[in-house]
């Protein structure tokens, strides 16, 4: 999730284990350990610009390299703390704030490597987005709280609120999903492989992409208390690479770079309506019924012996945030 909402679960989880005296600088630890697995974005190269999507969430978010993570969030605290606590009560605070980095990244949906070296798998929960303003503020009221009046009850509180709406949040995706199967049944399609994911900031609007011979077929489902909604998105044609890149050599570094942006895709790529040049990441767009990725690789196989460029493509305007709020409302929206 975000670097704030790392470091407020960082600091929560190490509050459980401080005493009154030590809460401020339990804290304090937690928060820097909360944040440094994340310190794997300045995993870069200029020469290879997908580098840092081979180590998106790897080796730093391991439950193996937790006690790694601990100790070198320790050594980063160690000259700002070293005249108030020792350094195995400091290891203990930078371990619980490291705790849970990686776990709270496998809820969303990018696909977080949380079993390496024994699997190499991208754990994706898909259950809450990287950005959730209830949760988050869940955590920060627990933090805040439990320094003002130091009760660890506040922020056990807000620890298990959370859990509560990670729990709900897995009822809503659950019927988000058979409403996703009764959609395809009517459209007389056989699911062939689907994804059910979060939009942003909520856990009410769902966004729905299922293979069906040969095109993903792109919705938003709107999962309310009283009432669901349906808003039929677009199609795009997913990748064939004996079709797609069949001028491609296979050897080149385009190639493999096309098999490194599918792997991290988690195999949903499509090319993007605006540009066939483009190869995008289906799982993420501005609104949820559209197949214009957020971002993608260029194919140019005339640059093939070259590393393929990366590009974002998160342009917005009034006329699509007014449709996606109508949407987590369940309203109407204008074409």
């Amino acid at each position: 999730m975000d670097i704030v909402t790392q470091a407020l679960l960082g600091s929560a989880v190490a509050q459980l284990g401080a005493k009154k005296s030590e809460l401020k600088i339990a804290t304090f630890i937690g928060c820097i350990a909360g944040v440094l697995a994340d310190a794997d974005i300045f995993i870069q190269s200029a020469n290879d610009p997908l580098l840092f999507l081979d180590y998106h969430r790897h080796f730093t978010h391991s439950i193996v390299f937790i006690p790694i993570g601990a100790l070198i969030g320790a050594l980063v605290c160690w000259p700002f703390v070293k005249k108030n606590i020792n350094f195995r009560r400091l290891y203990f605070f930078a371990f619980l704030g490291y705790l849970l980095s990686g776990v709270l990244d496998a809820f969303t949906g990018y696909g977080t490597h949380l079993l390496l070296p024994f699997s190499d798998e991208r754990v994706s929960g898909n259950l809450i987005s990287v950005i959730d303003p209830i949760f988050t503020l869940s955590l920060l009221v627990g933090v805040i709280g439990n320094i003002q009046f130091k009760s660890n009850k506040i922020t056990i509180y807000s620890i298990l609120f959370c859990t509560v709406y990670l729990s709900t949040a897995h009822i809503q995706q659950s019927r988000a999903i058979n409403i996703q199967t009764e959609l395809s049944k009517k459209r007389g399609h056989i699911v062939e492989k689907s994804i059910v994911k979060p939009t942003l900031g909520n856990i009410v609007l769902w966004r729905s992409i299922y293979l069906y011979q040969g095109s993903y077929y792109i919705d938003a489902i709107r999962v309310g208390l009283s009432n669901d909604r349906i808003y039929q998105g677009e199609a795009v044609e997913s990748i064939n690479q004996d079709n797609n890149f069949s001028s491609i050599d296979k050897d080149s570094l385009l190639f493999k770079d096309i098999m490194r942006f599918q792997s991290f895709s988690n195999d949903y790529i499509a090319f993007d309506p605006r540009d066939q040049s483009i190869l995008g990441d289906s799982r993420y767009s501005m609104l949820p019924t559209s197949a214009n990725p957020l971002w993608g690789i260029v194919i140019n196989p005339k640059k093939s012996d070259e590393h393929t460029q990366y590009l974002t493509m998160r342009t917005h305007n009034n006329k699509l945030r007014q449709q996606y709020i109508s949407m987590i409302l369940g309203e109407d929206i204008n074409q």
